[in-house]
């Protein structure tokens, strides 16, 4: 399947990682206050940057040196999960969800399923033979295209997470070193063996 850039009526596109990362955290911060709703968005970031987890140690989880020396910058997201390379090809999205609304949601385990069931479900139109494994990673061919991550608040949660459809593979394995956490299925693969791309049309996704 030829690839196709996304929507740009649909999905933002920035190079500004870290307005886009607060962007979503001030979603979450403003649901939490009463001041907008629910909210859903996509985007993607113009050129390749590193993201942290909340927790994630930079030295561990990355190849610094790498990443200072191509200019590749690193930032820190709010919610936890390990560390994620971001930019063309590589599809974010967004959704903070009210648990008075959802109250499956209010759960770390009933908010994976509740997101992920969707993500899935709208991948699988082009690519029905996608799947969930592990805790919340969606995977084609037992190989790993979308990792995501969460954060709790009171009454709302923010689940953000990426979708990889033309990203550039081989950066993403030189940038990211240790992984803390490896689901059962990886069975300790490098990153180069372990994720992949996914050929759907993300304008449709």
């Amino acid at each position: 399947m030829s690839q196709t850039s996304p929507d740009p009526e649909r999905i933002e596109s920035s190079d500004d990682p870290a307005m886009m990362l607060a962007v979503d955290e001030a979603c979450l911060m403003a649901a939490e206050a009463g001041e907008v709703g629910q909210s859903f968005r996509m985007w993607q970031l113009s050129s390749p940057a590193v993201i942290l987890g909340r927790s994630s140690k930079v030295d561990k989880e990355t190849d610094r040196a790498y990443c200072e020396q191509h200019g590749i910058p690193i930032f820190r997201r709010c919610s936890g999960g390990a560390s994620v390379v971001g930019g063309p090809g590589c599809l974010m999205y967004s959704v903070v969800l009210s648990f008075a609304e959802y109250p499956a949601a209010a759960k770390i385990d009933g908010a994976h399923q509740l997101v992920m069931s969707r993500i899935a479900a709208a991948v699988q139109r082009q690519l029905p033979d996608a799947r969930m494994q592990g805790i919340c990673d969606l995977t084609w061919q037992s190989r790993k295209f979308s990792g995501n991550a969460l954060r709790l608040t009171r009454g709302h949660v923010l689940y953000h997470g990426t979708i990889l459809y033309d990203a550039d593979l081989d950066l993403v394995a030189r940038c990211l070193d240790f992984a803390p956490r490896q689901p059962d299925y990886r069975q300790g693969r490098a990153h180069r063996a372990f994720v992949t791309n996914i050929p759907i049309d993300p304008g449709q996704l």
